[in-house]
């Protein structure tokens, strides 16, 4: 009996240490989140079996419901949703709002009868789709976003109603997520982060136009980290918001799939803060094609940063952006931290093949 006893023993503990070990090595696959605002004739071109989520992006508020303007934006959904067909393991979202396209969020969802019809309208366009979940980009709740939009201190705890209103309505199954501005003023004002955080599935860093549309020093738009010269970054983002409680494994961090433009006053320090001006944005696909030594333009990395640059010094134009080196450096980063995944805007702005998805995709474990 003692050696039968002993034996069992010893095959438990054998059994116990494999499964553990084996469990212990299992490679954490973070997610892949795109947002997408292009059209549906073009989504099947993408290698969406590379995506873990498709966000569509945007749906608005009409009255004090969720509505999807067109039937062209319809087609587009279905389409989306049908590419699960693909990729069983897609999740498809609907994101509301975006940068000018909130301007009633804030009286909305300061009253309780807005808030219930919003998720109401939200759970009826899901169930009807088919959709995974909501994704409420509110920019921003308690601070000054787009000029001209309502805003007030009071948007902070209306923010954390919204969501629990949404989670109430729409129960524990459907995904529900918000996009967070990664600048410091966002980080400390728009969110009440201990009581938001348990009601949703993540929240989506926005750790991009961190040198925006109405900076006058230019800078890197989408660092890694910070610099003696620039604090904004999104390893200081996800510090803060780990500060206040956010778990790691809630925080998606934000990659730019597209470069932003400024012109300089002065030429000095290879363009980065400098006296500028915004002038336009560029898609990731076409970088190659713009941004050529011929057309006056050179390559520059900041290693502090992790950022790439481009700066041209006849047209004083400084080109700041993700490439393929700091975008698998932030997966990395979001594999090391084990944060949620690495999100991204937007999938329009890559190309079909080859492109930034690809390079996130090979930069993360495989079985």
């Amino acid at each position: 009996m003692q050696s039968k006893s002993l034996f069992l023993t010893f095959f438990s503990f054998t059994a116990i240490f494999f499964s553990t070990s084996l469990f212990a090595q299992k490679p954490l696959k973070p997610n892949v989140i795109a947002y997408y605002t292009g059209n549906g004739t073009v989504i099947d071109s993408f290698p969406v079996e590379k995506i873990s989520h498709l966000i569509y992006s945007f749906g608005h508020l009409k009255g004090d419901s969720l509505y999807i303007s067109s039937a062209k934006d319809s087609a587009l959904i279905d389409r989306m949703v049908h590419l699960k067909k693909r990729n069983p393991d897609l999740k498809v979202m609907i994101a509301m709002g975006g940068w000018s396209a909130c301007p009633n969020c804030s009286e909305v969802f300061s009253r309780a009868s807005g808030r219930k019809t919003f998720a109401q309208t939200t759970k009826a366009l899901l169930n009807y789709f088919k959709a995974d979940g909501i994704d409420i980009d509110w920019e921003y709740p308690a601070v000054e976003g787009y000029p001209g939009h309502k805003y007030m201190a009071a948007d902070k705890q209306n923010f954390t109603l919204l969501i629990k209103a949404l989670r109430d309505e729409l129960g524990r199954k459907a995904e529900i997520s918000f996009a967070a501005g990664g600048n410091k003023n966002c980080l400390d004002s728009c969110f009440e982060w201990k009581k938001v955080m348990p009601l949703v599935d993540r929240v989506n860093l926005m750790s991009y136009d961190l040198v925006g549309g109405y900076a006058k020093i230019s800078g890197h738009h989408t660092p890694l980290y910070s610099t003696p010269q620039q604090q904004s970054s999104a390893d200081y983002a996800i510090k803060e918001m780990i500060k206040y409680g956010v778990p790691p494994d809630k925080i998606a961090l934000g990659a730019a799939f597209y470069g932003r433009i400024f012109e300089n006053t002065t030429d000095a320090n290879h363009g980065l803060y400098q006296p500028t001006k915004f002038l336009d944005g560029v898609s990731s696909r076409d970088y190659k094609t713009f941004f050529s030594k011929d057309s006056g333009y050179q390559y520059y990395w900041d290693d502090v940063a992790k950022a790439p640059y481009y700066y041209n010094a006849t047209a004083k134009r400084l080109v700041t952006f993700d490439d393929e080196k700091s975008i698998s450096l932030k997966t990395r980063y979001v594999i090391d931290r084990k944060l949620n995944g690495i999100m991204f805007w937007e999938l329009n702005d890559d190309p079909y093949s080859g492109g930034l998805l690809q390079t996130i995709h090979e930069a993360l474990p495989h079985q």
